[in-house]
């Protein structure tokens, strides 16, 4: 089976963690912040907070910003449901606001109509989430524009894009948002096994932050309420969360970070070779916008059905059938059992849900080659009838 993803691990990244395991320290040691200082000087941020998962990263950049009960954090139904249940672990309510049908982001257009319309009705948003789906970014400079005019705050799910470009700054550098979030899981460009990573300019968000991932317990005395008991005393200021990643996932994460460059670059080889391949064939291949130099994470085609004697699940699970791991990224969040509950229907988001029946990701990943690339288009003549 070739896999849609899958990590690169080196012998160097071996030895790596190896190294650590040897050492005096398996958790909050000195290599946790090495890892943020390599990422926050490779994108171009004043502050990296490692932590073990996006998700974490998304919901402690979401206390960060003051999001809580009675107030509406937005996103796109196209991303995976962490990018809005971060908003429900909060207290807060989450809407969700239809994709472009050229690049599957947020589209700005109708984000400008909704907040039109949230701004009569008194329910704009505190935050919004931009998701770069499958490492494309946004239309940042756009999103920005509208959250200075409405004054919301900006986080933005990179969890498919690190390593890419927007307006020819690395995504994360925090022009265009307030805080950005990393992924590492091992199907993304770099991996730390499971992992997060956020990042800010600002730095009491990355004060805040800090605080939220380690219990909410502090030993600087400047934030404490009285003099410390002696060298061992620490205060819980606040309720905070375990979210530390350990010296063993951020050993890894400083070893692959050296190869980053390189692996989205291979990417962009596989992606472009993937448009020449399948020219011919009867499906929409990735739309890149002139902004944008992508991370990635996905190549994701859609089906013209109209042109094709199968359904879009015949298809894909022809190509399981034949040895190629393809998925489906990603079901929209609205139509979920959970938010479905909460009053949301298949019809309220189109774009969305016209991209979720004509969508799959093929195989993209670093060590991919020319000769399992050609399996897959061999394998998709073959599911399409071609």
């Amino acid at each position: 089976m070739i896999p849609y993803g899958r990590q690169d691990i080196t012998e160097a990244d071996i030895e790596a963690v190896v190294a650590v395991l040897k050492s005096d320290f398996l958790t909050q040691g000195p290599v946790v912040p090495r890892f943020e200082q390599s990422v926050a000087m490779h994108v171009g941020a004043r502050h990296a907070l490692a932590v073990n998962s996006a998700t974490s990263a998304l919901h402690i950049a979401c206390l960060a910003l003051g999001l809580g009960a009675g107030d509406w954090l937005w996103t796109t139904p196209v991303t995976f449901v962490a990018s809005a249940n971060c908003g429900l672990y909060c207290g807060a309510q989450v809407d969700f606001v239809d994709i472009d049908p050229e690049t599957y982001n947020l589209c700005p257009k109708a984000l400008q109509a909704r907040l039109e319309l949230a701004e009569q009705q008194g329910c704009l948003p505190k935050v919004l989430v931009a998701v770069h789906l499958c490492g494309q970014p946004g239309d940042m400079a756009s999103i920005h524009t509208l959250a200075q005019r409405y004054g919301f705050k900006i986080i933005e799910d990179a969890s498919h894009a690190i390593g890419g470009k927007y307006r020819g700054e690395f995504i994360g550098s925090g022009r265009y948002s307030d805080i950005t979030v990393f992924s590492f899981h091992p199907v993304k460009i770099i991996t730390t096994g499971e992992g997060g990573m956020a990042l800010t300019n600002d730095g009491e968000l990355a004060n805040r932050m800090a605080l939220l991932r380690s219990h909410g317990i502090t030993r600087d005395q400047d934030l404490m309420t009285h003099e410390p008991d002696g060298p061992w005393y620490y205060q819980q200021v606040d309720l905070g969360f375990n979210y530390r990643m350990t010296e063993l996932q951020a050993a890894l994460g400083v070893s692959q970070m050296e190869r980053l460059d390189q692996f989205v670059s291979r990417r962009h080889q596989l992606a472009r070779r993937y448009d020449e391949l399948l020219t011919e064939l009867p499906v929409v291949t990735p739309s890149q916008h002139a902004d944008s130099y992508s991370g990635l994470h996905l190549y994701v085609i859609r089906l013209q059905l109209d042109k094709i004697g199968k359904s879009h699940r015949e298809v894909f699970e022809a190509l399981r059938e034949l040895g190629i791991g393809v998925n489906l990224h990603y079901i929209p969040v609205h139509t979920q059992p959970y938010y479905k509950k909460m009053g949301f229907k298949v019809g309220d988001y189109p774009q969305a849900e016209q991209y979720y029946a004509e969508a799959i990701s093929l195989p993209i990943f670093q060590t991919m080659t020319d000769m399992q690339q050609d399996a897959v288009l061999q394998a998709l003549k073959v599911a399409i009838g071609v």
